[in-house]
């Protein structure tokens, strides 16, 4: 398991692959100045 991320800091670049096709790198692509990611498992 990797460690927890705590206040300040860097989120590490990861690329995730998407339902729709393509990919999404991470943080690189959200050019947003606020920014929330929620990883949701979707099926048990």
């Amino acid at each position: 398991m990797s460690e927890k991320l705590g206040i300040g800091d860097t989120f590490p670049e990861m690329t995730l692959n998407l339902v729709g096709g393509g990919s999404l790198e991470l943080p690189k692509d959200l050019n947003t100045k606020y920014k929330v990611i929620l990883f949701y498992r979707g099926h048990w």
